[in-house]
């Protein structure tokens, strides 16, 4: 028969269509099932079940609530669901009892479940249960039923009253959480008693979850945002940079100018040092004062008061603290009213407190030794920079790189920078120190006994050089006059000449050395030869004679041609030599050229060429005139005959010392060219000792005690501006020890009268006789060999 409609299906009860089927539903709450797993609701219908076929509700509860890992997937959104009586909620409702475990419930023939009583509400098999049945049953889902009506309330409220209660015996399981022993299954057609406690109906209250900000949309509307603000900014710019007017443009360009200043920051100049260190020149602090002329107030006042102070005029003071336009443009703000300032000046300034003058620190160059080499030396200028001598001629390398610094300046002192404002510092570098192979010492003594010789003979000027013979190093060049290098501008330019470099004069007799050589050179005499001379020779219209006159047909050794300085002799040598020979020997000994010792303002000297001789050339030429020659190229010239015939480049630069890290780097070798044979050469200085050791002989003045001495004499004119002048330019030029050279020692003096063995010998033995004894140099083992002058 057909069964009632509170009756429970054969079958069980079917989950509903569009709802879970691994949630089970009762009193005892939903569980997570063993098989598959899914203890948690889906939402939507699935998570409310709706009536029961027979309109009866179901109390379902949240699976979130009683799952151990519910906080991992709570909606927190999604609204709990509510416990309905009759449409309506209940109030009081006791907690829900614990859920039984999935691993603990049975299944029976008809796919119910059974409680520990076997009587519950989940295993009683009725209609109205809501147990879920096996998965593997086949029979199909009973169909699904509408939501009562309120007309069926009353029904409702009769299955609601045969419910038992809660807290009965028949819900022990949920309690306890162990399954009770499976019922017998109730027989074909027979009822099930119902339960006594009342039922309770779920009704799911679902709201709209509120929506939640788009991260993504968010992201694209801010990026929108920054690339107008930036295209924004682009287009300004170029706006203000490309289409501002040609006004704008000078308006910012004149703002600009006014608030930049420059001032030149003067690097550190290299100091001059001789060969062993010892400073000749370096610069020393001091200060340095300028000028605002912006901010100057009162010009002439100002100008006034400093002129004294500085030692500059006062219109030429007015004249930079005027105001006034920059080359390039612009108000001039910075100018230097004097530099090398002494501190105690430069602090007695500042004590003025002059409005637009600032003083600061600077350098001043010092020359310790005053007048020490100081024709050779040179000195700078007020800025600092190298005038003469070897400081004009290595100015660019002594200065080294000046450094600048720009900056942005308001209405106050020149030298206070905006704080944050625009600024440019250009490191000045310093400059590199030239080390000389001059020594200090020899210098010194060199130059005493010149001046003090030039002084006996009131010589208009005296110069000496005394080379190293094997390294061609220059080891003193002193002049006379000389000057005191810190207070230059007090003397005149002649009293600064460096004599030795810059005269240019007849040598003389100390020519007829090179004739003498080239001869014995090229094979044309022996040091054995006889020449027979006369009293004079007549050529172009000139006559030629001797000091010392010879009778007619006198036959003159070489020595003896050296020793009595014969004009006669050396002519009628010359010319077997012929005028060709003369010039390339001249050439080879070092004469037409400058030496380029390292000296600024070096005079060339002239020889005349084989098309340059005159009738009288070949008797002049030979005894050294119409030759212009500076001592310098002399002095090189006998450093040949003293080195074995070997010609080397004398020179003053020993090395460079670099300001940045003191690396020192040594100047290149000199130049080298032979001249002579070393025999021809030994036999040429031996022949020279004549003129010191034999009585009658022009150089006897020059001996030194101790030492062999060769050397020559010679009695010239000076040549200025192509003229010649009525003094005597006399000169003496020798090497010692003879039979092995250390140095060659020139000196030259331009007296009224004398000659070069008046006036020069007696120098060159004193000069000669320090650098020996200072560089302790052996003296000689032999004596010099006795000489036949004439037959």
């Amino acid at each position: 028969m057909s069964p009632r409609s509170e009756d429970t299906p054969r079958r069980g009860n079917q989950p509903r269509r569009g709802t879970s089927r691994d949630l089970p539903t009762g009193d005892t709450g939903a569980e997570e099932t063993e098989e598959t797993g899914r203890g948690r609701g889906f939402g939507g219908i699935g998570d409310a079940r709706a009536y029961t076929p027979r309109g009866r509700t179901m109390a379902e509860r949240d699976q979130r609530t009683r799952s151990p890992r519910a906080g991992r997937t709570t909606d927190p959104f999604r609204p709990a669901l509510q416990v309905l009586d009759g449409g309506r909620p209940q109030r009081g409702r006791r907690p829900a009892e614990p859920a039984v475990p999935a691993d603990k419930t049975t299944t029976g023939k008809t796919g119910t479940k059974t409680g520990k009583t076997g009587t519950g509400k989940a295993g009683t098999g009725e209609k109205g249960d809501t147990g879920r049945r096996d998965q593997s049953d086949p029979r199909p889902a009973p169909p699904r039923t509408r939501r009562p009506e309120p007309d069926d309330r009353d029904e409702l409220k009769q299955r609601r009253d045969r419910t038992p209660a809660r807290g009965s015996r028949g819900s022990e399981r949920s309690r306890t959480g162990a399954p009770s022993p499976r019922s017998p299954r109730a027989p074909f057609g027979s009822r099930t008693k119902k339960s006594s406690g009342p039922s309770r109906a779920v009704r799911a209250i679902s709201t709209e979850p509120p929506k939640l900000a788009n991260s993504t949309r968010r992201l694209r509307l801010g990026t929108v945002l920054a690339l107008s603000l930036f295209v924004m900014i682009g287009v300004r710019l170029v706006v203000l940079q490309v289409a501002s007017s040609p006004g704008d443009a000078a308006r910012l360009i004149k703002l600009r100018e006014q608030r930049i200043t420059e001032v030149t920051l003067p690097a550190q100049r290299g100091s001059i040092l001789d060969r062993d260190g010892t400073v000749l020149a370096h610069s020393v602090e001091a200060r340095y004062v300028g000028a605002d002329p912006v901010l100057v107030e009162n010009v002439s006042q100002t100008a006034a008061t400093l002129a004294p102070l500085l030692g500059v005029p006062q219109s030429k003071l007015i004249e930079k603290m005027t105001k006034h336009k920059r080359p390039g443009g612009g108000e001039s703000r910075f100018e230097f009213l004097a530099q090398g300032v002494d501190i105690s000046i430069g602090d007695r300034i500042t004590s003025l407190d002059l409005k637009g003058i600032v003083v600061k620190q600077d350098e001043r160059r010092d020359y310790p030794g005053a007048d020490l080499a100081a024709n050779l030396v040179g000195f700078t200028g007020a800025d600092n920079s190298g005038l003469e001598g070897l400081e004009g001629r290595y100015d660019s390398l002594l200065r080294g790189t000046a450094g600048s610094q720009e900056f942005e300046i308001g209405k106050g002192d020149l030298n206070t920078p905006i704080p944050g404002g625009y600024q440019k510092y250009v490191e000045p570098q310093p400059g590199t120190s030239l080390q000389l192979t001059i020594d200090a010492d020899l210098q010194y003594e060199v130059q005493r006994i010149l001046c003090e010789q030039a002084t006996d003979w009131k010589a208009t000027i005296a110069g000496a050089v005394v080379l190293d013979v094997k390294t061609g190093e220059v080891l003193a060049q002193a002049s006379c006059p000389t000057y005191n290098a810190a207070k230059a501008l007090d003397y005149t330019p002649a009293d600064r000449e460096d004599v030795p470099s810059a005269i240019v004069a007849d040598p003389g007799s100390v020519h007829k050395a090179f004739m003498i050589g080239a001869a014995l050179q090229e094979g044309l005499i022996k040091p054995d030869s006889l020449i027979t001379v006369g009293p004079a020779l007549e050529r172009g219209g000139y006559r030629f004679q001797d000091s010392h006159v010879q009778d007619k047909g006198t036959k003159m050794t070489i020595p003896g041609i050296l020793a009595l300085s014969s004009n006669v002799g050396t002519i009628l040598i010359g010319d077997k030599l012929g005028k060709q020979k003369v010039y390339e020997y001249q050439q080879k000994f070092g004469l037409g050229k400058a030496t380029n010792e390292g000296m600024g303002g070096e005079a060339t000297g002239k020889i005349l060429t084989p098309d340059e001789w005159s009738g009288s050339a070949s008797g002049s030429v030979p005894i050294g005139m119409s030759v212009d020659a500076t001592l310098i190229q002399m002095a090189a010239g006998y450093g040949a005959i003293a080195n074995d015939g070997t010609y080397i480049q004398p020179h003053l630069i020993k090395a460079l010392v670099s300001g940045k890290d003191g690396k020192v780097e040594q100047t290149a070798k000199p130049e080298t060219h032979k001249v002579l044979d070393p025999g021809v050469a030994s036999e040429l200085r031996t022949m020279m000792e004549s003129v010191v050791d034999d009585a009658d002989a022009t150089g006897t003045q020059a001996a030194v005690t101790g030492y062999r001495v060769a050397g020559k004499t010679g009695t010239g004119k000076r040549l200025i501006d192509g003229q010649y002048t009525s003094s005597n330019y006399g000169s003496f030029i020798g090497m010692a020890p003879a039979e092995n050279p250390r140095f060659v020692i020139a000196v030259s003096a331009e007296v009224a009268h004398g000659t070069g063995g008046d006036v020069a010998a007696p120098a060159f033995s004193k000069m000669m006789s320090f650098a020996l004894l200072h560089y302790q140099v052996p003296p000689s083992t032999t004596k010099a060999p006795t000489f036949r002058i004439k037959e």
